[in-house]
């Protein structure tokens, strides 16, 4: 009787645990993910391999529904099709993305400063500075000249004597504002009346000013400094880590990550998905790096990795072509200027001085194949390495280091040239008759004074003074038409050895 009654409540409770853990499954998995935040970092100049690498990671992050995503920034700026391209991942992510500037030393200049500005919560570690927003075209810096700085006809200098604001002063130009505010006519007339500006100048003019509504939008949307911002762009302003927490720039400065993550801990924050209040307290910590391809592309993209691939493009053409067929030398040179073409592509860079190192390449080459005895090998390398330092801004710089290494082994390879060159018009006549003189050889037949001798490899008819016999060493001494004049060759003595041979 029990075990008839027991079945069925045994068949219940199978069925109930069947169930529990069907419910549990689908609990673990519609339920809060693990807290995690997901560490990125951009170390270097922004380009499209980081920007792949980021844009990605934080469409991934996002996709997951991780806690947080933090960005280490230390750059000094970048493509801004690339800048932009994280940019647009940043605001598309439903995940809340913090920057933070770090190590102490480091930096977040011209497109790090957007990106900072596009993120959710900005922080930077002490000792540490952003700004200097100013956009840069590839292939040349800009004139200098602030477009929006010119002076107007009929404008005013306040150090002129003969200008109108000499001598009315501060009060002239109070109504001059104000009757510019109240009278829209005016302005336009005063427009007009302005010059217009060049190509050039215009060009410049609209990246700035698409460049400072870009940040502002920003600005806005985070609820940062957009005057600031603007003075970044337009006047390339630059401020430290305390500065910055003041103005309004950053949120916070921490002193690690440990630190950002314990203050970030409850701040709410506004993202694509909506309103989302952060738990960092206790949270892991992932990081996730880039894959080997972009870590290649983010090496290269390095303003002293760029001149080395260039120096050794320039040196592997220039033995190929000095030396037809050695292959090796001119397949390494045309991987290296591609790869360095690569890396101008994706770094600031001005032309002249890439001219001047192109002209600096010919010399070299020249004095490569018509030794001018050092003069045009120098002044090409003099050039070269003028190139190499004004190539990229100002934050760009290749090393010094860099620099005199690559001028010093391009040097180098001139004066083996030359020593080459030197030798080879140093030593006789290599073909001919007097090529033959004081080279040994051995008797092969004789009779008397005269006989045959066999030298290089050829048998010529000789005399001597003395009488030889067949496989005595001989010398030549002259040459007399097509006769030998020979003497016997002294035996060789216990160092002939370390003695050089006669050439």
């Amino acid at each position: 009787m029990f075990a008839t009654e027991s079945r069925p409540m045994r068949v219940f409770a199978l069925a109930s645990l069947a169930l529990l853990a069907l419910f549990g499954v689908a609990a673990a998995q519609t339920g809060d993910p693990a807290r995690e935040a997901v560490i990125l970092k951009i170390d270097g100049p922004v380009t499209p391999a980081n920007a792949q690498y980021l844009a990605r990671e934080i469409g991934r992050a996002s996709d997951a529904d991780k806690e947080l995503i933090v960005i280490e920034i230390d750059t000094p700026g970048g493509l801004v099709d690339s800048m932009k391209t994280i940019i647009k991942a940043m605001l598309a992510s439903e995940t809340p993305v913090a920057t933070y500037v770090s190590p102490q030393g480091a930096r977040s200049a011209s497109a790090g400063l957007y990106i900072m500005y596009a993120a959710h919560l900005s922080a930077m570690a002490p000792n540490t500075n952003t700004g200097a927003a100013t956009p840069v075209e590839l292939g040349g810096a800009p004139s200098g000249e602030n477009p929006f700085e010119g002076d107007r006809p009929g404008a005013s200098d306040p150090e002129d004597p003969e200008s109108p604001a000499s001598t009315e002063e501060g009060a002239a130009a109070e109504p001059a504002d104000a009757s510019r505010n109240d009278a829209p006519a005016s302005a336009s007339e005063a427009d007009r009346a302005a010059p217009p500006l060049g190509n050039q100048e215009a060009l410049r003019a609209k990246i700035i000013n698409d460049s400072v509504a870009y940040i502002r939008s920003l600005a806005e949307e985070r609820g940062r400094n957009a005057d600031w911002a603007e003075k970044a762009v337009r006047d390339a302003a630059s401020v430290t880590s305390r500065e910055a927490l003041d103005l309004k720039v950053i949120d916070m400065i921490a002193e690690d990550l440990n630190d950002l993550l314990a203050q970030i801990d409850g701040k709410t924050v506004k993202t694509a998905g909506g309103e989302k209040t952060l738990n960092t307290k206790d949270i892991a910590v992932t990081r996730v790096a880039p894959t080997l391809i972009e870590k290649i592309l983010g090496f290269i993209a390095d303003p002293n990795v760029a001149v080395i691939l260039m120096s050794l493009a320039t040196t592997g053409i220039i033995i190929e072509m000095w030396n037809p067929g050695s292959i090796f030398p001119g397949a390494v040179g045309v991987v290296c200027l591609i790869l360095g073409l690569y890396a101008l592509q994706v770094l600031p860079n001005e032309w002249l001085p890439l001219a001047l190192m192109f002209v600096g390449a010919i010399l070299i080459a020249v004095e490569a194949y018509t030794p001018t005895f050092g003069l045009a090998g120098l002044f090409g390398l003099m050039l070269f390495g003028v190139g190499m330092y004004f190539l990229f801004p100002e934050g760009f710089r290749v090393s010094n280091i860099v620099i005199g290494t690559l001028v010093g082994a391009i040097g180098t390879f001139l004066a083996a040239i030359l020593v080459a060159v030197v030798g080879s018009r140093s030593h006789g006549p290599m073909i001919g008759g007097e090529a033959i003189r004081r080279r040994e050889g051995v008797v092969d037949d004789w009779n008397g004074r005269e006989g045959w001798v066999i030298v290089e490899g050829e048998r010529w008819r000789a005399r001597s003074e003395k009488p030889l016999h067949p496989g005595d060493k001989i010398k030549v001494v002259e040459i007399d038409g097509l006769v030998l004049v020979v003497k016997q060759a002294k035996a060789p003595g216990l160092l002939s050895g370390l003695a050089p041979g006669a050439a």
